[in-house]
């Protein structure tokens, strides 16, 4: 018998999903399938919620929510041997999409009780982890006035993207990697294991969840009208034509800004305030073992 764990947020994708007890239990014959559920009732409700759950060594943790959800939950995943499911009810679902999960329930359970796995790899910022991506520029302060705004639906991106390209101000920074050291002012620092952020745009169309590498865009200070032509770029998923994005893959990387004394960040699309001036990126080769298509 499969024991499967569901960690719900009900309120993902603006709370409209009708995800509930009786129909994960109707999904799933009992004949077959041991299920407990959980619901979260605040952010990072689904961190204490998993651990608890990895206490009882399922065979599955399901994940139900959007790219912060299930980054709550997948962290707590890390080092063991339960799988990560995902059933996508976010508003960007940018993880999801790049694992061929579908956003009608009903494949994305079929694909559970398949049972079909592979491996990950994993981000980390400092110590906390990512799927999908991180960012200090300005998907930082998108993300944030995003969170801000109270509303999961693409205008409301948009707007906030429009309003930070306006309001951010680029900082020096000293990028370390690969034996090299580079002094930049990016107005976006993007690094990226996964080639979707959500709402189908990509800043890293090639990047792959498996092939031990993070990909990192790096876009430096740019007057108005480059941002204009960055950001319809971003909406076609054509970034690799505009010439000022620095794309590179890395293993390991070390940000420092010199003249701050904490950063923003954007952690698989939810905002942080990290308490330093110096960060460090690095990847878990094969991190994560996941239920897929």
């Amino acid at each position: 018998m499969t024991y499967i764990h569901f960690i719900v947020n009900p309120i993902s994708g603006n709370g409209k999903h009708n995800i509930t007890g009786d129909f994960l239990k109707d999904s799933f014959p009992s004949s077959e399938f041991k299920i407990e559920i959980d619901y979260t009732n605040h952010k990072k409700h689904a961190i204490e919620l998993t651990k608890a759950a990895v206490a009882n060594n399922p065979d599955y943790i399901v994940a139900c929510g959007g790219d912060g959800t299930i980054n709550e939950v997948a962290s707590c995943l890390i080092g063991t041997s339960i799988k990560l499911g995902i059933i996508p009810v976010g508003s960007g679902n940018g993880l999801a999409s790049n694992l061929n999960i579908p956003r009608k329930f009903e494949k994305a359970i079929e694909i559970i009780r398949k049972g079909t796995i592979s491996t990950i790899d994993v981000g980390k910022i400092n110590n906390q982890y990512f799927f999908s991506n991180t960012g200090i520029g300005i998907d930082a302060m998108i993300i944030k006035k995003y969170e801000n705004s109270g509303k999961r639906t693409l205008i409301a991106y948009v707007k906030a993207a429009l309003s930070s390209s306006l309001e951010f101000k680029t900082q020096e920074t000293k990028l370390s990697f690969d034996n090299k050291e580079i002094i930049a002012n990016p107005f976006l620092l993007f690094i990226s294991n996964s080639n979707e952020m959500g709402y189908n745009m990509s800043l890293t169309p090639k990047a792959s969840l498996n092939d031990g590498w993070l990909d990192m865009i790096v876009v430096p200070k740019l007057s108005f009208l480059e941002k204009m032509t960055l950001g319809y770029h971003v909406l076609r998923n054509t970034v690799e034509k505009f010439k000022k994005a620095q794309h590179t893959l890395i293993q390991d990387l070390t940000i420092e800004v010199p003249t701050a004394t904490s950063l923003d960040a954007q952690i698989d699309g939810e905002s942080y305030n990290l308490k330093t001036n110096s960060i460090k990126v690095s990847i878990i080769k094969n991190g994560l073992t996941v239920i897929t298509d």
